[in-house]
């Protein structure tokens, strides 16, 4: 069995940094706040999916309090993201995670229903061969080479990947509705075996606050 690896990309949660255009709805100090509960949850489910290392990707950089508070508390490695734009970020994380790890799953911060459940299917569709009919995506018992957590705004929540695919990230139109339709096809062009989970909802614009669980900050907003 490969090893494996969550990586999860992440601002910290400034006011006026996170969580931008939730602020017409929150306010800037309120989107920090459900930023760094997104934040906090999403760690905590990559670390109890059972990989065998978690990594925090950090924006601007890894010295925010709340990413060495997840460190201490979930025992998380940190690294920073560098610079360019979502794409290449996300392409460099893979790129460093693959020098000690053979399956690799990077999410955000944004998709609480991401559990640790969804992420344990993600990383076990990644290691064996599919053992239900084949479909379009999925041909005979070959092994997967990706696996996909759609977004219900058309982009996708998570990414998996077994190998290297720069086709996925560059020149992207991030945050539009277009980014999965388009992943797919890059993924078929570049000859990728993939799968999909089912999709789930992002918290990025005042109407989604109705996706998050109960009782968690911005809820009152969104009623």
């Amino acid at each position: 069995m490969s090893r494996s690896c969550i990586v999860v990309l992440a601002k910290a949660p400034l006011a006026g940094y996170a969580k931008t255009r939730l602020i017409p709805a929150l306010g800037p100090h309120g989107a920090a706040r459900l930023a760094d509960q997104l934040l906090s949850h999403a760690v905590s489910q990559a670390a109890g999916a059972g990989a065998d290392a978690v990594v925090l990707c950090a924006a601007p950089d890894r010295h925010h309090l709340a990413f060495q508070r997840l460190q201490q508390q979930q025992n998380v490695q940190l690294s920073e993201q560098g610079s360019g734009d979502l794409g290449a970020r996300m392409h460099r994380a893979f790129q460093q995670a693959f020098v000690l790890h053979g399956r690799v799953l990077l999410m955000g911060t944004d998709a609480p229903a991401l559990s640790s459940s969804v992420l344990r299917a993600a990383l076990q569709r990644l290691e064996a061969p599919p053992s239900h009919p084949a479909s379009s995506t999925e041909r005979g018992c070959e092994a997967i080479d990706a696996v996909f957590v759609p977004a219900l705004d058309g982009g996708y929540a998570l990414v998996g990947l077994r190998r290297e695919c720069p086709a996925l990230f560059h020149d992207m139109p991030w945050s539009t509705p277009q980014v999965m339709a388009l992943t797919r096809q890059r993924a078929r062009e570049a000859g990728l075996r993939f799968t999909e989970l089912p999709a789930v909802a992002d918290i990025d614009e005042p109407q989604d606050l109705v996706h998050l669980p109960a009782g968690w900050t911005g809820c009152e907003a969104s009623s």
